[in-house]
């Protein structure tokens, strides 16, 4: 005997938009405590003056090498290669 699956019953525009609507105001009052929360951890994430100082801090703080770091990578990685090269010949 095969079983019948249960027909679930059609919902209406206006059912599907008021669950949809309820959906996202919950999710929206979610987010807005995850804010408060961070809000409250890190201070100065309230303000755009302080996330930008924090973004301009995050800056600051990125390293470039100098020069005589680039050149001394340079080499080394030329010597790497070479060597490389010269195994794969024998």
């Amino acid at each position: 005997m095969a079983k019948h699956a249960k027909k679930t019953p059609e919902m209406s525009f206006e059912d599907l938009k008021r669950l949809a609507f309820s959906t996202a105001e919950a999710t929206l009052a979610r987010l807005r405590q995850e804010v408060e929360i961070l809000e409250r951890t890190f201070p100065e994430l309230a303000t755009a003056k302080g996330r930008s100082k924090l973004a301009a801090d995050a800056e600051k703080a990125t390293r470039s090498w100098s020069e005589t770091s680039r050149k001394a990578v340079s080499a080394r990685m030329k010597r790497y290669w070479a060597a490389r090269r010269r195994a794969e010949k024998k």
